[in-house]
């Protein structure tokens, strides 16, 4: 849920390090003159690019036998002493 605060243009101007904290936690902040709303501080969402497919074809394989069992690793996993 967004809080809001509502605060007048002078606090806004002798506060703005606070507010700015506030909305860098969620909060939302109202700025107001002479008690009507003229701006409106919310918190900074990037917005992310979609990815590109395919992009490291080429460039990774996997061998066919990646998942093979090795007998060696195994030992060392699961009877190796801790």
């Amino acid at each position: 849920m967004i809080t809001m605060q509502v605060v007048n243009i002078h606090d806004a101007k002798t506060n703005l390090s606070k507010l700015i904290e506030k909305t860098s936690k969620g909060e939302e902040v109202i700025i107001a003159k002479a008690g009507k709303p003229v701006a409106k501080l919310s918190p900074y969402k990037e917005k992310l690019k979609p990815r590109k497919l395919g992009l490291w074809k080429g460039k990774v394989w996997v061998p066919k036998d990646f998942d093979k069992e090795d007998e060696e690793i195994n030992k060392l996993f699961y009877e190796g002493d801790i």
